[in-house]
């Protein structure tokens, strides 16, 4: 029987997928918007298993997020490789000391990554690279139409890149404005050079469930570019809103040594309604070349949840733990930040054995990076836990777990201090406004914590002793965390959390381990 792959290969929030291969190696990185680390990079043998191998961005010194609004900070990048150098080129979004497009390169895709090149008068989002034939290198983005016709008419243009000097040189180009009449936002351009002929993939339709694949052909670098009749080459959006893969989009095309075309490609999957909680996640599709286009996903059109896997040597990766018990030096990959982490509010080494979330006057509502770190929900269906030493000095202190989408629409369930005593509240964020949910007096130091879900209701609990579960709020509406009412682009994350809540303080949280498992 043959081997089978599933979709999607990266569930949870890994959006904008671009991919290389170098010989037998392939490498994939995915936007972070205002998270850090920034860009995580993975690697693969099969297409099929994936494991991190860290960030491209992993510095405050190369990724400038402070004051970065919710889903702003980095879209889409690409990644490339040439002569023995992976470069990724990337736009930073709405920075407060700088904002734009530019590159980094290593010799080594684990890193460590270069400082960021910033590109002058390299206007628009969605870069990419492109290393032709002859050597030379070109610069291929996605600006807004001038003048535009209509709102979202934006287009696709190319300069040659000094890749020594890391400059434009040369004339902008356009290229194409997507394949339909009055398209939108033609975004996510890839170029490739295949049999002879380059090839432009681009995205368009938007991000939600018009999205779309469509591409065009030339046999110059520089066009006139030929639509294909029998654009877009993939979209959902003809499916109907109850169908349970939606928003089909932003791809990128690799060859396998074998001689097969595979297709990486964003995709959402719709529960509890029109809504996706988990974000856009990474999907995998066949490629087949006919008549000299791409027909993707032959014999259905459309994405499946699954295909026979790659002709390669399946490599899986050890599995990696559900719980992370803190007693390595240094963060998991799994975890992120908010914005740039300017001072360790966290610490391994204070305690061994345990995390260390230091109590600042940064919150969780605004454009700041309070002290949280959090990990991706990747299941429709989950359970986290934890345990934390924690005694509140004050009322404006607390500290305990999250569910996040952004600022103004999150669930928070903290152990805080009110005149009497030690409480536990479940506390629901919806446009700016909070509602308490939930409270119940809390023991005074160590307390364990979980979060269910099953679909759209979240439910939460609280233990003085192991495993000896007491509901705090259950069945909680978990819709605001799509970004269907929540806005934006980016998935929910869970995680941990404390706050001195615009106070100054010497407290501290201590975690003794964090356990994910999705069901």
């Amino acid at each position: 029987m043959p081997a089978i792959m599933r979709n999607p290969i990266l569930p949870g929030f890994y959006p904008d997928p671009s991919i290389c291969r170098v010989g037998a190696d392939y490498y994939l990185v995915n936007s972070t918007f205002e998270y850090f680390p920034g860009l995580p990079i993975f690697h693969s043998r099969d297409l099929v298993h994936w494991r991190q191998i860290g960030h491209v961005l992993d510095r405050p010194s190369q990724l400038p997020l402070d004051g970065v609004r919710p889903s702003g900070g980095l879209y889409a990048p690409t990644i490339r490789h040439r002569s023995g150098v992976f470069y990724v080129i990337n736009t930073l979004v709405d920075g407060q000391t700088r904002r734009g497009n530019f590159i980094v390169s290593a010799t080594n895709p684990a890193g460590p990554w270069s400082e960021p090149v910033w590109l002058d008068d390299a206007p628009g989002i969605d870069p990419s690279l492109f290393f032709d034939d002859d050597g030379r290198v070109w610069y291929v983005g996605q600006r807004l139409a001038s003048p535009g016709l209509y709102e979202g008419h934006s287009e696709i243009w190319l300069q040659e890149l000094d890749l020594a000097a890391m400059r434009l040189i040369g004339d902008k180009q356009t290229l194409w404005s997507g394949a339909l009449h009055g398209a939108i936002w033609a975004e996510g351009p890839h170029l490739y050079k295949i049999q002879g002929r380059y090839y432009l993939m681009i995205a368009e339709g938007g991000t939600g469930h018009d999205h779309a694949v469509t591409i065009a052909r030339s046999n110059h670098v520089s066009g006139p570019y030929e639509s294909y009749t029998r654009n877009p080459i993939l979209t959902h959006r003809h499916l109907g809103r109850d169908y349970p893969i939606a928003c089909a989009g932003h791809a990128d095309l690799v060859d396998t040594l074998n001689g097969e075309w595979w297709m990486v490609l964003l995709a959402t999957r719709p529960y509890g309604g029109n809504y996706y909680n988990l974000g856009r996640e990474t999907f995998l599709a066949p490629v087949r070349w006919e008549d000299g286009w791409p027909t993707i996903s032959p014999g259905s059109g459309k994405i499946e949840w699954e295909y026979p896997a790659p002709d390669l040597p399946a490599h899986p990766w050890p599995t990696l733990p559900a719980c992370d018990h803190f007693d390595a030096p240094t963060l998991a990959f799994c975890w992120n930040m908010l914005r740039a982490p300017r001072e360790e509010f966290w610490s391994l080494a204070e305690r061994p054995g345990f995390l260390r979330l230091r109590l600042r006057p940064q919150m969780l509502t605004e454009f700041a990076t309070p002290s949280f770190i959090g990990r991706r929900q990747q299941h429709i269906n989950f359970a986290a836990r934890t345990v934390m030493d924690f005694t509140p000095d004050a009322a404006h202190e607390c500290a305990g777990m999250v569910l996040l989408q952004n600022n103004d629409f999150h669930f928070r369930m903290v152990v805080t201090q009110t005149d009497a005593h030690a409480v536990i509240r479940v506390i629901k964020r919806e446009k700016g406004r909070e509602t308490i949910l939930a409270e119940q007096p809390a023991a005074r130091t160590r307390h364990y914590l979980k979060i269910e879900a099953v679909g759209q209701e979240y439910g939460f609990y609280f233990a003085a002793t192991p495993e000896v579960w007491q509901p705090l709020a259950e069945r909680a509406d978990g819709r605001i965390l799509s970004p269907q009412i929540a806005g934006g682009f980016v998935g929910t994350y869970v995680g941990m959390y404390a706050s001195s809540n615009g106070q100054v303080s010497a407290n501290y949280a201590d975690f003794d381990w964090f356990e994910y498992q999705g069901a």
